[in-house]
């Protein structure tokens, strides 16, 4: 990753709109920050060499896919020896979406999005504790979301 400046208020409301509407052209990004598109698309090109901008997605819509269960599981063990096992075991499962190392009595935390209980509760047994040194999980199931984002806040300097 190239040697980060500090981000100036164009910079800032690129990246905001960006995170709001990636299909925003070039034209209108320009319109939008009051500069030329010529050096719009130079300051994006540049964001995504510092690394700022991570790459361009659909976000897709689960319901419309029938993946109407979002979970949350909390997953124990006390061998350092499972964690290597377990990822590989996870990162290879289409179901999580993300997994975090936590602090406390639980070393992951894991966002699931999958169409019934029934999937959850095969998930659980062949994936989850199918590894061998996995000794507790506690799955919180969500019933409805107040607020759920992908955009993150860009600080001010």
């Amino acid at each position: 990753m190239a040697m980060m400046r500090k981000l100036d208020s164009t910079d800032r409301v690129l990246l905001e709109l960006l995170q709001d509407d990636a299909h925003l052209s070039l034209a209108e990004l320009s319109k939008r920050v009051g500069a030329p598109a010529s050096t719009v698309n130079d300051r994006i090109k540049r964001l995504e060499r510092q690394g700022l901008i991570a790459g361009f997605h659909a976000r897709l819509s689960p319901e419309a896919l029938g993946l109407n269960l979002l979970a949350f599981m909390l997953v124990s063990w006390t061998n350092p020896k499972v964690e290597p096992v377990f990822l590989k075991r996870i990162k290879e499962s289409p179901v999580v979406l993300e997994a975090h190392h936590i602090t406390g009595p639980w070393n992951y935390l894991l966002k699931l999005r999958l169409g019934t209980t029934r999937d959850l509760e095969t998930f659980l047994a062949k994936t989850v504790k199918a590894v061998a040194g996995v000794e507790r999980t506690e799955t919180l199931i969500v019933l409805s979301s107040a607020k759920e984002t992908w955009q993150v806040h860009v600080p001010e300097d």
